[in-house]
């Protein structure tokens, strides 16, 4: 009843459990290298992917494996599921969100079929990419770890 007088979490939260890598091992240049921003990854054992933070979609892509979010500090990420998902035009792929979008982390934002993408080849790695205000470079402790989803990996 209350929840429109709580503060937005400021926290960083894993989107997925599975194993947290740095960005730099994920296996595509373009978010390797950091060209898109730093952040950090998680290899997925499960199939649905939440938001890592509390804030507001700013885009979800029609190919439905990324969503833009900003939160209220100005913090803006870009959530990105799989390696080459794009490609796929979405098939395997829901969306379960919609630009302008409230988000709290933890809320589930895309689900995706896992035997389809192993059939397809397709890497499920996903990335949280910090696009803007965000200076510092990423550096968990959970790096090679199994983190869970909605763990909180940065405060």
């Amino acid at each position: 009843m209350f929840r429109i007088f709580k503060k937005e979490s400021t926290n960083i939260c894993s989107p997925v459990k599975g194993t947290c890598i740095p960005i730099t091992e994920v296996k595509d240049q373009v978010f390797s290298s950091k060209m898109m921003g730093d952040g950090f990854a998680v290899i997925p054992e499960k199939n649905v992917v939440c938001s890592p933070i509390d804030g507001e979609i700013t885009m979800a892509a029609d190919t439905k494996q990324a969503v833009g979010m900003r939160r209220k500090d100005g913090l803006e990420i870009l959530l990105h599921v799989g390696l080459d998902t794009v490609n796929l035009n979405g098939q395997g792929l829901k969306l379960l969100v919609k630009s302008g979008a409230r988000v709290k982390a933890g809320d589930a934002l895309i689900e995706y079929d896992a035997e389809y993408m192993e059939k397809q080849g397709i890497d499920m790695t996903t990335m949280v990419i910090f696009t803007s205000g965000f200076d510092q470079e990423v550096h968990l402790k959970q790096y090679g770890q199994t983190v869970e989803t909605g763990e909180v990996l940065m405060e």
